[in-house]
């Protein structure tokens, strides 16, 4: 990554969160609560650009111009938003099922073959 990416990456942020503090309060509230459990349990690609984000506040720009509330938008339950919206990605907590079966299913492996010694 050179720095005219990373400089392109950092104009593309700001007027994203620009885009962001546009919306109305409550809009930015559950926004920045989507940010934050989609970055803990989020997708892996998250971490590669912003489309996601984007397209989150596309919805919400669209919300806010058909005049409903966030919640009418989102629904009650956020993380099952959330969720949805990440239903078909490969997320942090996969990766780490995965390590956990694979690491317990190599111990059971090593435990059993001592076992047959």
């Amino acid at each position: 990554m050179g720095i005219q990416d990373i400089i392109k990456g950092k104009k593309e942020w700001r007027a994203h969160v620009a885009r962001v503090k546009a919306l109305p309060k409550d809009y930015q509230i559950v926004y920045k609560e989507i940010q934050k459990y989609l970055f803990k349990v989020g997708p892996v690609e998250l971490t590669e650009g912003i489309d996601l984000l984007s397209g989150i506040v596309d919805f919400f720009e669209e919300g806010v111009s058909l005049g409903k509330d966030v919640l009418e938008v989102t629904g009650n339950d956020v993380a099952a938003f959330c969720d949805e919206l990440i239903k078909d990605s490969k997320t942090y907590a996969d990766i780490y099922q995965e390590s956990v079966n694979k690491e317990v299913n190599e111990a059971i492996k090593k435990s059993t073959d001592k076992t047959r010694e």
